[in-house]
């Protein structure tokens, strides 16, 4: 092992960086406004929320509802076009119906059967029930968090009624902080 070389994760890690009030001009004829030199305010400073397209891997899966949501492309059951984003989240329900089809779409997606540029970020379970899941859909989903990230949506009253206003549901927090969406 040779020293003086960086080793680990933090040859990744920035610098030390300066303080606005470090950052002085050289010249005051050449930078007048001390402000036009200094980094931008972190706290003014924020990144965009990611655009995902939602893919529906089969009827009633939710797509729309989660577009409306969180926000993001409503593909339904296509895949997204050249205009849109290129992030797939795939989305089925908690039923056996939609659970099978999570796995085998997933791995159409990695063997290539996808349009070119796509890129499957994780699947998105929605709970077609409110309350706990029986035994074997809960440890159907286990399987499919063995393959790929999966984010859990929990059964809102409201969806269902056409009420989309408000903050995404309490329990559903990872795919707020996926997608950014703060409504």
């Amino acid at each position: 092992m040779r020293t003086g070389m960086r080793q680990g994760p933090e040859i990744w890690i920035r610098g030390p960086v300066a303080a606005p009030d470090a950052v002085a001009a050289p010249d005051a004829e050449a930078a007048p406004d001390a402000e036009a030199v200094a980094p931008p305010d972190p706290a003014r400073t924020h990144a965009a929320p990611r655009r995902f397209s939602w893919v529906g891997l089969h009827g009633g899966a939710g797509v729309s509802t989660l577009a409306a949501v969180y926000g993001g492309h409503d593909g339904g059951r296509a895949w997204p076009g050249p205009a849109d984003p290129r992030s797939v989240l795939f989305v089925a329900r908690t039923h056996a119906a939609g659970l099978d089809a999570v796995v085998p779409a997933v791995e159409a997606f990695r063997r290539g059967e996808a349009p070119r540029g796509l890129a499957l970020e994780a699947v998105v379970l929605v709970a077609d029930a409110p309350g706990r899941l029986p035994r074997p859909l809960a440890q159907r989903i286990r399987r499919v968090e063995s393959v790929i990230d999966v984010y859990r949506v929990p059964w809102v009253s409201e969806w269902r009624l056409g009420d989309l206003s408000g903050r995404p549901p309490h329990g559903s927090d990872s795919p707020a902080r996926l997608t950014g969406a703060t409504r």
